[in-house]
C-alpha cells in the first residue's frame, strides 16, 4: 500500500494500516507535519463553522450536518491518543464559546444549535447572563452565544510526528522528500516516480491535503480541492485567561490558549502571496484585523504582546464538506481523503476511513455524501 501525503491524515491512515499488518509505504514531499498538518493552530472542532452556516444557508447546514458524526468520532479517538501512541499531544477540550454581539446573531447561533442537538452534539444556547458565568473574560457587549462541550486544542507539532513514529513502528516505511512526479495505472496496481525514486503497490491513497488535487489529476481525475493561503498570530504567554476555544458570529475569529500560556489567534484570515516569487507572505493588514477582532472579543488579549505570524495553505472544497472515497470505479485500487478547514481535528478519524476503503473494509460511517461525484 502507498500513502501520499504526510500530514496528520496520511500519518493516521500509514498507521492504521501498518497495524492492521499491511506492507505500507507512505510518502510526503517535504517533512512530516509541515504543511496544513503543522501550520494550523490546533483547534479541535466539533460543531457546524457559523460562517458557512450564515452564507450557505439551511439546507447546506443539514447536508452537512451528519458529518459531525465525524468529528464527534475523531474527537473520542484524540482522547485516548496519549495511551495509544504514547504521545502527550496535549490535548485539553475545554469546550468551544461561539459568541454573538447582536441578537440577530443570537437566533442564528440559536437554529445551528438546534441542528447540532439533533445530530448528537450536546451544544447548548446561553443568554447573556448565563455567557458572563461561563466566561466572564468575553467583553460585554455580547450578548449570548452557545458552548459546545466537546472542542478545544491539541498541540500540531505534535500530533503528526507521534502517528508516524507509531505508524514506523508497526512496520510502515515513511520516505520523507519524496516530490511525486507522475503516477501510472498498471496492471498491478500503480506505479509512482518521485524524487526518492519509484514506488509500486496495489492500492494508493491521496491524502495530501491542497496537493491531492493535482496528484489525482495524474491520474486524469479531477477533484475538486483547492488551496488557501492562511495566516496564525501567536502571542508571548500570559497568565490564565481563556479556558475555551473562542469564535465569534460577527468576524473572523479563532482564540485559544495554549499550555504554554501564549495566545493562538487566528480564523481563516487569508496570507498574502508575493507578486513576483509566488512565496506566501503575511498580510499585516489581516494581522491588524484580525487582533482587533481579538481584542473586541477578549479585552484583555490587548494586553499580550505578539511574537510572530505564520502562514501555511489549508485545502479547502467549494461545499466545505469532505472528499473520502474509494474511486474504483474510474481508478480501481485508489483511495482519496481530505477533510476541508477542520482537517487537523478529523485527522484521527480520516485515518481510520481510508484505512478501512484501502483494505476494501466497510467503514463504520456511511460515505457516500462524501464521494466527490456530489460535486459534478
Amino acid at each position: 500500500m502507498i500513502v501520499v501525503g504526510g500530514g496528520i491524515a496520511g500519518a493516521a491512515t500509514a498507521f492504521r494500516l501498518a497495524r492492521a499488518g499491511v506492507e505500507t509505504v507512505l510518502l510526503e514531499r517535504f517533512d512530516l507535519g509541515t504543511q496544513a498538518s503543522g501550520a494550523n493552530a490546533g483547534s479541535m472542532h466539533g460543531q457546524i463553522q457559523f460562517t458557512p452556516f450564515r452564507d450557505f444557508g439551511w439546507e447546506w447546514a443539514r447536508r452537512w450536518a451528519p458529518t459531525l458524526r465525524l468529528l464527534e468520532a475523531s474527537v473520542e479517538i484524540w482522547k485516548g491518543l496519549d495511551r495509544e501512541l504514547g504521545v502527550d499531544v496535549e490535548l485539553r477540550l475545554g469546550g468551544g464559546l461561539l459568541v454573538a454581539s447582536d441578537e440577530r446573531q443570537l437566533r442564528l447561533i440559536e437554529r445551528k444549535v438546534a441542528l447540532e442537538n439533533e445530530h448528537g452534539v450536546a451544544s447548548r444556547l446561553l443568554d447573556r447572563a448565563e455567557l458572563r458565568r461561563v466566561a466572564p473574560y468575553v467583553a460585554e457587549e455580547m450578548v449570548g452565544g452557545e458552548l459546545c462541550p466537546i472542542e478545544g486544542k491539541a498541540n500540531p507539532l505534535l500530533a503528526t510526528p507521534a502517528f508516524a513514529a507509531a505508524a514506523e513502528r508497526a512496520g510502515a516505511r515513511i520516505v520523507r522528500n519524496a516530490d511525486v512526479t507522475a503516477i501510472e495505472r498498471t496492471r498491478a496496481g500503480f506505479e509512482l516516480t518521485s524524487s526518492r525514486g519509484r514506488f509500486r503497490a496495489p492500492r494508493l491513497v491521496l491524502c495530501a491535503g491542497a496537493a491531492t488535487a493535482p496528484l489525482a489529476r495524474m491520474l486524469g481525475i479531477e477533484l475538486p480541492i483547492e488551496g488557501h493561503p492562511m495566516q496564525v498570530n501567536v502571542t508571548e504567554a500570559v497568565a490564565p485567561l481563556v479556558p475555551h476555544l473562542v469564535y465569534f458570529a460577527g468576524d473572523r475569529l479563532t482564540l485559544k490558549q495554549a499550555r504554554v500560556g501564549s495566545l493562538l489567534i487566528g480564523g481563516g484570515w487569508p496570507a498574502a502571496v508575493h507578486p513576483r516569487t509566488g512565496r506566501l507572505t503575511v498580510d499585516l493588514h489581516g494581522v491588524r484585523r484580525n487582533l482587533a477582532v481579538a481584542r473586541r472579543v477578549v479585552p484583555a488579549v490587548g494586553s499580550a504582546r505578539l511574537l510572530r505570524t505564520w502562514v501555511g495553505v489549508n485545502n479547502g472544497v467549494p461545499d466545505e464538506t469532505p472528499i473520502v472515497a474509494a474511486l474504483d470505479e474510474v481508478a480501481p485500487g485508489l483511495v482519496v481523503g481530505t477533510f476541508p478547514y477542520l482537517g487537523f481535528s478529523a485527522g484521527p478519524i480520516m485515518g481510520e476511513l481510508l484505512s478501512d476503503l484501502a483494505r476494501g473494509r466497510e467503514p463504520r460511517f456511511d460515505l457516500s455524501p462524501y464521494h466527490p461525484s456530489r460535486l459534478n
